[in-house]
């Protein structure tokens, strides 16, 4: 659906505004460039979701508006085959100035919809965008989350071969954002091509066969999305993946190193063990060894078998630190229920400062292990993990009308 082959993007960087018009009359250089996009090649097959990862400034949102044609390319070649639909930064091709109804017409126009196949579809775009309310009052009028459920309600009725989503859907109530993921993958699952921008890993992660992760404007990895994700976890904890790295380092393991994890053992009341109970109380126990004196955040985080975080807590986060000493050895624990739904799961583990391991990441070691949860030991639930709960039915009380009564 999508071939893009040695796709090449820079601007010019002004300091000033009148340094572009100084430049035009003397022809002295008064700007830098930037290059946003180098040598990029990939094809997008049909049916196929490719998510794109990267940190900010990585050249993502710009790779989807030469894609979708907001942008020309100063290099390399984009061949589209068919409709391409997108929904890129937020209020891209509307106008604050005219109704929702009348953004409706030329929004759908641009992306290419016939007069015909608007006044079909619209009052199925309005439908799906809720705003049947509002459709006549002026854009400027409407909220960023409006916008957005008009912008993609446009969009996925437009029936594209390609749809491209970036970070708008972060924007609005939750709700909203479900049903809009699920739209979705029901597109892809009818055969649709999606390319897909997130920082939120999990949603690449369940909505995604591949992914494709920048970094300085060129592609980093393109790959299974849970190899992209952790080589994007390495460029967010600033690890360097040319630099030499210690001996211990591995793809799932890396970080200085100064401080780090020696193994991993889950226990219950009866001594390790791989297998639980749902509810069941575990410790997980960190061996730990350090070349340094310091106080660190110690974290694990608990993931199903597609990669989905469904728990993770860190010391930081239960304020609390971690105290090591150089060359000592130290065990770290942490004990909790697993409340969660039978099925198999891993534990990451990390070291690092302060709450997250974007700071002086010293291990992340991921699926450093893993357990199963085998069946139920009290009250069987569904979903993905349990939640206390009480129940309690009372007979409903009627109450007299207050009278009025005469001082």
């Amino acid at each position: 659906m999508l071939e893009v082959q040695q796709l090449s993007k820079r601007f010019r960087i002004y300091n000033r505004t009148a340094d572009r018009l100084l430049e035009g009359l003397f022809g002295k250089v008064r700007h830098r460039v930037h290059v946003a996009l180098e040598d990029i090649s990939f094809s997008l097959g049909q049916g196929e979701a490719i998510g794109v990862l990267g940190q900010n400034g990585a050249g993502k949102s710009t790779l989807l508006k030469l894609v979708s044609g907001v942008l020309m390319p100063d290099a390399g070649t984009i061949a589209r085959r068919g409709r391409i639909a997108g929904l890129l930064e937020l209020g891209t091709g509307f106008d604050g100035r005219l109704s929702g109804r009348e953004n409706i017409a030329v929004n759908a126009r641009l992306i290419g919809m016939t007069s015909a196949e608007i006044e079909e579809r619209f009052d199925a775009i309005v439908a799906f965008s809720e705003l049947a309310g509002f459709i006549d009052a002026p854009l400027r009028t409407y909220s960023s989350g409006m916008i957005m459920r008009l912008g993609f309600a446009v969009a996925i009725h437009a029936d594209p071969v390609c749809f491209i989503v970036d970070e708008a859907l972060a924007v609005g109530d939750a709700r909203f954002q479900q049903k809009c993921l699920k739209r979705i993958r029901e597109f892809r699952d009818n055969g649709g091509s999606i390319l897909y921008v997130s920082h939120d890993i999990n949603s690449v992660k369940l909505l995604c066969d591949r992914a494709i992760l920048l970094s300085e404007g060129r592609i980093a990895y393109d790959g299974l999305p849970d190899e992209a994700a952790q080589i994007y976890y390495r460029l967010i904890a600033g690890i360097d993946g040319d630099a030499p790295q210690k001996e211990e380092s591995t793809p799932d393991s890396y970080g200085a190193l100064r401080t780090r994890i020696r193994s991993v053992v889950l226990s219950s009341r009866f001594g390790p063990a791989m297998r639980f109970a749902s509810g069941e109380e575990v410790t997980i126990g960190l061996e730990c060894e350090s070349d340094q004196t310091a106080g660190l955040s110690v974290g694990i985080l608990i993931r199903d078998r597609f990669g989905q975080d469904v728990f993770g807590t860190n010391t930081a986060l239960l304020r609390r630190q971690a105290h090591f000493s150089a060359g000592a050895r130290v065990n770290c624990c942490f004990t909790l229920p697993l409340n969660f739904a039978p099925g198999k799961y891993t534990v990451t583990v990390a070291l690092h400062s302060d709450d997250t391991h974007v700071h002086d990441c010293q291990h992340w070691w991921d699926a450093a292990a893993t357990f199963e949860i085998a069946g139920f030991s009290d009250v069987p639930f569904s979903g993905l993990c349990y939640v206390p709960v009480r129940f309690d039915q009372s007979p409903v009380r009627e109450f007299a009308e207050p009278t009025l009564q005469e001082p």
